[in-house]
């Protein structure tokens, strides 16, 4: 049996720091150059070996610490670790005992050291800055779509309205009743039935397309609203009326509408109202007052003398 094992048989009350310490020694390894292998401050593996457990951060620390020189030292790290719980347990008391945490610091050799995070850190950064400089949709998605308008339109950011689009002859023609019981037929150019009932309020009827000339009767024109292509266009009329063999294709509405427009008055010119008020107002040609002027005589060639003929009135122009 050896002189070590003997020591140890005889010291069974040894601490955990002792028996630390008396394997470090033995291994011939400085406090400096185990705080450098296991990454443990020379001022805490001190306070490990002199059993001065309340230097340390906390119970778990003490802990971990203690496996993590066991070891490096070469003992049983599980054993060195359960003395050192027990050791914990009776310096802090009956009445200080708390349940053991389950959590244990890691060996704080396999921690990245600082170095390392930073050059991480680094190549995080670098990714990103790359990623927003090469695939920059992926961070701004709308940033780099095209615009959809033609290069000498403004867009709708230079506060330029866009007009509403305008139906045209090839869009599809609907009509909706505004009141419920309003009747209907339509028919095509050959007499065939296609619809003929009285409509609800709110339902409507599509024109199929490609059906050839379409033709409506109604007596309630008035009350049936028309769109083609989605776009409200002018009823057929704005009061109650037989109407038949009305064409009511999208062509056939539009330039109906077209006429409409075209034979609508001419709005009044700006300042009629005025100069008709002064028209009114002018007084007539009978209500005009004439002056009567005085024409004078030129004396008569004579050496006499005499007097000058009497003034002769003028009379005003007959009124016309």
């Amino acid at each position: 049996m050896s002189d070590e094992v003997l020591e140890e048989a005889q010291l069974p009350l040894e601490t955990v720091g002792s028996r630390l310490r008396r394997a470090r020694e033995h291994a011939g390894v400085g406090v400096a150059a185990l705080a450098a292998q296991t990454r443990i401050s020379t001022r805490q593996i001190e306070a490990i070996e002199a059993g001065d457990y309340a230097a340390l951060p906390g119970r778990t620390y003490a802990v971990g610490f203690s496996r993590t020189l066991a070891r490096a030292v070469g003992l049983d790290e599980a054993e060195v670790a359960a003395a050192t719980r027990a050791e914990l347990t009776e310096q802090q008391g009956e009445d200080q005992r708390r349940p053991v945490q389950t959590f244990e610091p890691g060996d704080p050799a396999r921690v990245p050291s600082a170095r390392l995070t930073w050059l991480a850190l680094a190549g995080v950064a670098l990714a990103v800055l790359l990623g927003i400089i090469f695939l920059p949709s992926l961070f701004s998605p709308a940033g780099t779509l095209p615009s959809i308008l033609p290069a000498d339109q403004p867009s709708s950011a230079a506060g330029s309205a866009i007009p509403p689009a305008t139906p045209t002859a090839a869009e599809a023609v609907v009509f909706t009743a505004l009141q419920p019981g309003v009747w209907v037929k339509f028919y095509d150019a050959a007499g065939t039935q296609l619809l003929q009932k009285e409509l609800a309020q709110g339902e409507s009827y599509t024109v199929p397309a490609g059906q050839g000339e379409v033709l409506l009767r109604t007596a309630r024109p008035d009350l049936l609203a028309i769109t083609v292509g989605g776009q409200p266009v002018a009823k057929l009329s704005d009061m109650k009326q037989t109407m038949k063999d009305v064409p009511v294709s999208a062509a056939a509405l539009l330039a109906r509408g077209t006429a409409a427009a075209a034979q609508a008055p001419a709005p009044p010119v700006a300042g009629s109202a005025a100069q008709a008020a002064r028209r009114t107002s002018a007084p007539t040609p009978r209500e005009q007052r004439i002056p009567n002027p005085r024409v004078e005589a030129s004396p008569a060639p004579s050496s006499l003398p005499s007097a000058a003929p009497p003034a002769t009135t003028v009379p005003a122009p007959a009124a016309t």
